[in-house]
């Protein structure tokens, strides 16, 4: 396991979400502030507490906007790259997982009483697995 890895699970461990922990682990390389960076990423968890887009996609989302975001509508080609980037982190991480929303990867529906219990269990197992995950295709990807 890469240190960034070992330092995004120990996020996980810690109590943060998976979008925080991916996040954080690479918001500094790319001007961000570890503190700004977890409240922003707070709200990802659990498909945005919809069961939806896995907060480990997330998290590496916002990272590849922070290396190849548009910042200006001067740049709009930025806009295109940062989409191209995207577009790739998302493949290889169906290419690994199978799904992007919680609730598929999960195998239960989050927004429910019981698929929120089942949530909550195997958000010690299978979320860590994620972020891992989203953390090793961000890092083969050069963040």
């Amino acid at each position: 396991m890469s240190e960034k890895s070992e330092f995004a699970t120990s996020q996980m461990a810690a109590g943060f979400g998976c979008a925080a922990s991916v996040l954080s682990t690479f918001c500094e390389d790319h001007g961000l502030e570890t503190e700004t960076a977890l409240k922003l990423a707070t709200g990802l968890g659990g498909g945005c507490a919809s069961g939806e887009i896995c907060g480990a996609v997330s998290g590496a989302v916002l990272t590849i906007g922070l290396k190849y975001g548009q910042d200006s509508v001067e740049n709009a080609a930025a806009k295109a790259n940062c989409h191209a980037h995207v577009v790739e982190f998302i493949e290889k991480f169906k290419e690994k997982n199978r799904a992007l929303t919680c609730n598929a990867l999960l195998g239960c529906d989050t927004t429910t009483e019981e698929g929120f219990a089942v949530y909550l269990e195997k958000r010690g197992t299978v979320c860590p697995a994620l972020v891992k995950d989203s953390v090793e295709i961000l890092e083969e990807l050069g963040y």
